[in-house]
């Protein structure tokens, strides 16, 4: 999973401390899968909960929460964690731009209403269509 820096038995103050001071340098991750892992994961940029058998505690205190113990696919749910908000931010400037078009057109008297509304109702659809592709997960290409 490209993981460089591991700690391991550590008290959950320590825990905590250690997050802090990684924070200074960059965004931090934290797995882990107990109840004395739920502050540091909530203190954490990135928190993640591995083990379908973790606290209740460790699981809601993380952002993501995988089921087993194999941290393998931590890349891909970056890359497409990373997908996702390339998608949210086109449709936030998709709607931005609509919405910097419409308003001048509107207010001018070039369109009228019905017309605005119905390229705004448009617009939408496009938006939520897009937004659908967050969902998709990429196949992986077998070697």
């Amino acid at each position: 999973a490209g993981i460089e820096d591991v700690r391991a038995e550590l008290r959950p103050e320590d825990k905590a401390a250690a997050i802090a001071e990684l924070g200074q340098h960059g965004s931090v991750a934290m797995i882990g899968d107990g109840i004395n892992d739920a502050p540091a994961l909530a203190a954490a940029d990135i928190g993640i909960a591995k083990g379908a058998t973790g606290s209740d505690a460790a699981i809601e205190s993380a952002d993501v929460a995988f089921t087993g113990h194999d941290l393998r696919p931590l890349p891909r749910a970056f890359d497409h964690a990373r997908r996702g908000r390339h998608i949210i931010n086109q449709n936030i400037i998709l709607s931005l731009l609509i919405i910097i078009a419409l308003l001048p057109l509107a207010l001018f008297g070039v369109l009228g209403l019905a017309a605005v509304v119905l390229v705004h109702e448009i617009a939408e659809v496009i938006v939520i269509l897009n937004g659908l592709r967050a969902a998709r997960t990429r196949k992986e290409q077998i070697v």
